[in-house]
């Protein structure tokens, strides 16, 4: 039992290690947010999508709030790749010398998948909505006077829940590694998992259809691209173990 406790202690005094790593880096990631934010927010509204929009302030926070809020996502998309790299690190020790080189492996292609996520949903998602909308202002004869706090936490609604989600395919990958999962039970709760993405994609978006499928039909598409990726993972890696046990007993 005392074994026990200390292997449960190590395991949190290893956990509390890493989350102390990832705050510093956060830290340092928010400082270069703070110097970024306010090019990147003036770029941003010299977007098509953006330069024609009468954006205002309806609160005299609303310009702090919005710089923090850069800043914030900035450090989120600077620690991205630490982040998986010491949620790595944390379960390395329960991986075998090859699941630890073929995991590692993951964490670029996971961070390029988060990159691909928030670039599909801002330019392709984004200023499909904001037509769409536009567009639903004029048949309804009413006048746009967008706040700049609701327009851009509007885009972070939309682009940084899309950079997450698209890392589905790394994190079945990764599951199908190690055992967790199979392609056969990823069928299995495949009609679970579609009501999950369409309940994620409706929070997502405006109360409209076209923005809804927008969303679903990407996501839908991921899970079964998902699906395809786990049957080659676990197939390749089936044939690998089956090869080393065959060598181990001759």
């Amino acid at each position: 039992m005392k074994e026990q406790d200390m292997a449960i202690w190590a395991h949190l005094e290893e956990l509390r290690r890493r989350l102390f790593i990832v705050l510093v880096f956060f830290v340092m990631a928010l400082i270069v947010g703070f110097f970024i934010s306010s090019p990147l927010i003036t770029l941003l509204q010299q977007t098509p999508e953006a330069r024609d929009l009468p954006m205002n302030a309806f609160k005299m926070t609303d310009p702090l709030r919005i710089f923090m809020t850069f800043t914030f996502a900035i450090g989120i998309v600077l620690i991205f790749p630490v982040v998986l790299y010491q949620l790595w690190a944390f379960v390395k020790p329960g991986l075998h010398e090859k699941e630890q080189k073929a995991t590692l492996a993951y964490i670029p292609i996971a961070f390029v998948l988060f990159l691909v996520g928030i670039a599909f949903a801002y330019f392709v998602l984004f200023p499909f909505m904001l037509s769409f909308m536009a567009s639903m202002a004029e048949r309804l004869d009413i006048t746009e006077q967008y706040g700049i706090n609701e327009y851009f936490s509007f885009l972070f609604q939309l682009i940084l829940p899309f950079g997450a989600l698209f890392q589905l395919p790394v994190v079945v990958m990764f599951l199908t590694r190690i055992g967790l999962i199979t392609p056969d039970f990823l069928r299995k709760i495949r009609k679970y998992a579609y009501f999950v993405l369409l309940i994620i994609a409706g929070l997502i978006t405006p109360p409209d259809l076209f923005s809804h499928l927008m969303v679903t039909v990407p996501l839908l598409l991921l899970y079964e691209m998902s699906i395809w990726l786990s049957k080659l993972t676990h197939r390749r890696y089936k044939t690998s173990d089956e090869a080393t046990l065959s060598k181990k007993k001759k």
